[in-house]
């Protein structure tokens, strides 16, 4: 049984070895700051969870293959852009403990880095002519930007209802692990059926994945080391509040909205909405939710075959939503 994140990349061990090296030329560029950042992003890189998920949906239906290794690539070079993305807009001074590109070379810069390693993404797939594989992560692009901005909009009056969040975070986060899972199938050969079911698989994970993301945030002993109150503090509308707001009366309701407009930033404020929200039972709730999510991901492996690969494949979904990452 696998059980930890060295387990389970064993069955993809020297395809991500390979990786390393496909991953280190892409972020190579002639000119001088580019390159120091594209190197300070590779030393400060993460798990690598969307490579994983791209490989070992690539050897459920084959022997990996140079596509697979582009595919791979450029998901990682897209999701890198993203985050760094991510942190101009959110101001944000640090990433995984170290500085930001932005806190290190100001916005523009980091932008047009991000933007840089979008690029650079988009030319591996045309130059190998991999225009499947560049269509289906278009289409992530997209989605991750609507979702965006669809949760800025609605998040302004606080009127985002529970079909409205599964809407965004699909678009936001689940597109994301939805690509990586199809892209491996295309990579390898498999039919559109089994594509169709592998992208759904990872639409249904990467959405229970944003679910424990939600938990982890109202709860204030969480060991995933990403503290605890930020989306009450930045007034975001995640699960955990959505459905406090739901079983509240309508005094209840105007009293949590305004503290939050209010006084949000305050840790006060922060602990007494996590007590309510434990009151009516909405962490409970979203685990329930959560576990609906895996089951439909669960399901939809049902189509494929057995293998080293596909077990792998349960157990990373199992690792991300149940372990403290």
């Amino acid at each position: 049984m696998m059980t930890t994140l060295d387990d389970i990349k064993s069955a993809v061990s020297d395809e991500l070895a390979q990786f390393e090296e496909f991953y280190q030329d892409a972020l190579h560029s002639d000119n001088f700051l580019l390159d120091r950042i594209g190197r300070y992003t590779l030393k400060h890189k993460g798990k690598q969870l969307r490579p994983l998920f791209v490989f070992l949906s690539a050897k459920c239906f084959g022997a990996v293959n140079e596509s697979t290794y582009r595919a791979a690539t450029f998901i990682e070079l897209l999701h890198s852009a993203t985050l760094i993305h991510d942190d101009v807009v959110d101001d944000a001074a640090e990433r995984r403990g170290f500085a930001s590109i932005n806190a290190l070379y100001k916005n523009k810069i980091a932008v047009l880095a991000g933007d840089y390693l979008l690029s650079k993404g988009m030319m591996i797939a045309l130059e190998k002519h991999d225009y499947q594989m560049l269509d289906m992560i278009s289409e992530t692009v997209k989605n991750m930007s609507e979702g965006e901005i669809f949760q800025l909009e609605k998040a302004k009056k606080f009127d985002i209802s529970e079909d409205d969040y599964y809407k965004i975070i699909e678009k936001k986060t689940a597109s994301m692990i939805g690509s990586c899972c199809a892209i491996g199938a295309v990579s390898t050969g498999a039919s559109s059926e089994l594509v169709e079911a592998m992208r759904k698989f990872g639409i249904y994970a990467g959405t229970a994945f944003q679910i424990r993301d939600d938990i982890f945030d109202y709860q204030p002993d969480n060991k995933s080391g990403k503290g605890y109150g930020n989306d009450i503090r930045e007034h975001k509308m995640t699960l955990p509040l959505i459905h406090l707001l739901k079983e509240s009366s309508s005094i209840e309701r105007t009293l949590i909205i305004s503290k939050i407009r209010l006084s949000g930033k305050r840790r006060s404020t922060i602990d007494e909405i996590i007590k309510k929200a434990n009151e009516k039972n909405s962490l409970q709730y979203c685990e329930e939710k959560m576990n609906y999510f895996i089951q439909q991901a669960d399901n939809q492996l049902n189509a494929i075959a057995d293998s080293e690969a596909k077990q792998a494949l349960k157990e990373l979904m199992y690792y991300c939503v149940k372990r403290n990452i």
